[in-house]
């Protein structure tokens, strides 16, 4: 039994260490740039699947006050794919100030992840969103 045990504790460990070691790199909480209003968020990015995607876990106004927002809980990135080298591309972003959905990519660099994105032919820079952990 002592050996069972063992052996469901080394596979564990084993199976825990690969996927941390394979955890895509834009996975975190990030500190995305004030919108229109002067507000902000955090935004948790996971992995989903084969992609990357996020949602808005705290809203904050313009002095960094935390604020409730309805788009607390929210998917704000979808579908975001790896393109290696810290390029992310064939996803989408959702502005909750402007209520728009953009077709985005996004790149990461060192602790900052640029996103952009285009809409009907109208394409925004979502300026660069910084790492919280």
């Amino acid at each position: 039994m002592n050996r069972f045990v063992s052996r469901v504790a080394l596979a564990a460990a084993v199976v825990f260490t690969a996927s941390a070691a394979f955890a895509d790199p834009a996975v975190g909480l990030w500190k995305t740039k004030p919108d229109d209003n002067g507000n902000f968020g955090h935004v948790q990015v996971q992995a989903c699947g084969a992609a990357v995607c996020g949602t808005l876990v705290k809203a904050f106004d313009g002095t960094g006050k935390e604020i409730a927002s309805p788009n607390v809980g929210k998917r704000i990135i979808w579908d975001m794919k790896s393109k290696g080298g810290g390029a992310y591309a064939d996803g989408k972003v959702w502005s909750p100030d402007r209520n728009k959905t953009y077709n985005s990519k996004m790149v990461l660099q060192g602790n900052g992840l640029a996103i952009s994105g285009c809409v009907l032919g109208i394409c925004r820079d979502g300026g660069t969103w910084t790492r919280i952990n």
